[in-house]
């Protein structure tokens, strides 16, 4: 029946005007272009459709299937990896990914072109090679939203986030039945600080049936922002009610834990949100909530703590390079050298799992050395890399956006280069991209960056202009103070913000 139908189709084809040469190159029979069980067919498409309505956790089992079925379906590996990749799982991904691309002589030529972009922009990190083949995409099927919804995720990478607005909004005009373009939607909207558009459109893909974990993160995220802690709690309830999201609320709740400096507690939740992905079979997340508490840890002044959790999480999953990749930045901003170099040899030898690798995080990692150095020059040269749009790029195995590391750490170098007024700018880039960074600590320490720099800036300015530096180093001082008021007394960064303040009262 269903080669009697493609025969038909290939026939209308004709009849309707399309070249000959078209024809023939798209007529393929199923069983070649896609696969031969019907079976595995059914499981991929209901996949498909629970993915649309429902997301990723409901869509998997059905992609599973449609591989058990059938060994060499290219389009149900594509699947799978799309899935494990929205849930920050990005090893597994990767797996499924490459398997799809070595398959993919059994997919239809738009199926083709599909795999080919999601392989170079999650495993081989080759933009340019990802954009041509969602551009190809877009161009042989304008009414397929993959090739839109592709090009926007290669914009959201490259932080350029007025594109990929573009390129999901045409997304959404051929795919309003779709969860997901909703989520990307959602996301960049708030990568723009544009909050109420977002509260906007996650309404109208609610009043759709339309729901998941990502409109509920993005929704915890905005009610962050605007510090209404009952609308957190009403989003930490409805993750209460989703076993299989339980990790990620646990992880995302910490961070918000230790925004406000109650890292005791910040702790138990990691410890909780480590044992439930266990739990589930996610190793991967596991790791990745070890090496954001490692991170942490480092910057707040617990270097041990830092070294322990970055290993433990290293421990779990060894072969991962996210989190290889934010292990050896915890090792360096909690100054265990030895254990970064091996790891940032390995990560340099090897094809990057992202798009950021060579940009973004080895720069970084490089930087926090030279500082550890005290070479603070070095550590600015080795940032010169990371420049905008990218820096601003989402990351997409991080709670948030992205925590904007280099640009932290770029503050840090300012600082101990004695250049007062590019640490303040660097810092204050960090307040001024809320949308992005959530409640990451970084967007805590900024406010004690601000003050560190003005207290600079007042130290070498004179008369009046040593006054004014002052007074805004006390507003900002002031900031974090009040921002970690019932923070937990024994954490060093603090104790040192409240020695600094002192001296300038």
């Amino acid at each position: 029946m269903l080669d009697a139908l493609g025969r038909a189709a290939a026939k209308l084809r004709g009849e309707l005007g399309e070249s000959l040469a078209t024809v023939q190159k798209f007529d393929v029979p199923l069983e070649q272009a896609t696969t031969s069980s019907l079976e595995a067919l059914k499981a991929y498409s209901l996949g498909e459709k629970a993915y649309r309505e429902k997301g990723s956790a409901a869509a998997l089992p059905y992609f599973q299937r449609a591989i058990q079925l059938d060994s060499q379906f290219a389009m149900g590996y594509w699947g799978v990896g799309t899935i494990y990749d929205s849930l920050s799982e990005s090893g597994r991904a990767s797996e499924y990914y490459n398997k799809a691309f070595q398959l993919r002589e059994h997919a239809s030529e738009r199926e083709k072109l599909a795999i080919a972009g999601d392989y170079y922009l999650n495993v081989i990190g080759e933009l340019d090679k990802a954009a041509q083949a969602y551009q190809e995409q877009i161009q042989s099927y304008p009414r397929d939203r993959g090739g839109y919804g592709g090009l926007g995720n290669v914009y959201l990478a490259q932080g350029q986030y007025e594109k990929a607005l573009d390129a999901y909004r045409q997304c959404l005009r051929v795919a309003s039945d779709s969860v997901g373009v909703y989520e990307d939607i959602v996301f960049t909207l708030l990568a723009l600080q544009r909050f109420d558009q977002a509260r906007q459109v996650i309404h109208e893909a609610q009043a759709r049936q339309l729901d998941d974990s990502l409109l509920h993160s993005a929704l915890y995220a905005l009610a962050f922002l605007a510090a209404d802690s009952p609308a957190m709690a009403k989003q930490q309830q409805w993750f209460a009610a989703q076993p299989e999201y339980e990790n990620h609320v646990l992880s995302l709740t910490s961070d918000t834990e230790a925004y406000t400096g109650h890292l005791v507690v910040a702790r138990e939740l990691t410890k909780r949100a480590v044992d439930s992905a266990i739990r589930a079979d996610s190793n991967e997340n596991a790791a990745l909530s070890q090496q954001n508490a490692a991170l942490r840890e480092a910057a707040f002044g617990n270097a041990a703590q830092a070294q322990r959790l970055a290993a433990a999480g290293l421990k779990l999953t060894p072969t991962s390079q996210v989190v290889g990749v934010e292990a050896a930045l915890a090792f360096a901003m909690a100054g265990d050298t030895k254990r970064v170099g091996s790891l940032a040899k390995d990560l340099n030898k090897r094809p990057p799992l992202n798009t950021q690798m060579q940009p973004l995080w080895l720069p970084a990692i490089a930087a926090q050395l030279a500082l550890n150095q005290k070479n603070p020059v070095g550590a600015l040269q080795e940032l010169q890399a990371v420049a905008p749009p990218i820096e601003f790029g989402l990351i997409g195995f991080l709670n948030n956006i992205s925590c904007l590391y280099p640009t932290y750490i770029r503050g840090q170098a300012y600082l101990a280069a004695g250049q007062a007024a590019a640490a303040a700018a660097e810092f204050q880039k960090i307040l001024d991209h809320s949308g992005i960074v959530w409640n990451c600590w970084t967007g805590a320490l900024a406010h004690l960056g601000v003050a560190r720099a003005n207290a600079l800036q007042a130290k070498t300015s004179q008369a009046a202009d040593a006054h004014a530096a002052r007074d805004k180093a006390r507003t900002a001082y002031q900031n974090f103070l009040t921002l970690w008021k019932d923070a937990d007394p024994d954490i060093p960064i603090l104790k040192q913000a409240k020695a600094e303040y002192a001296k300038l009262r």
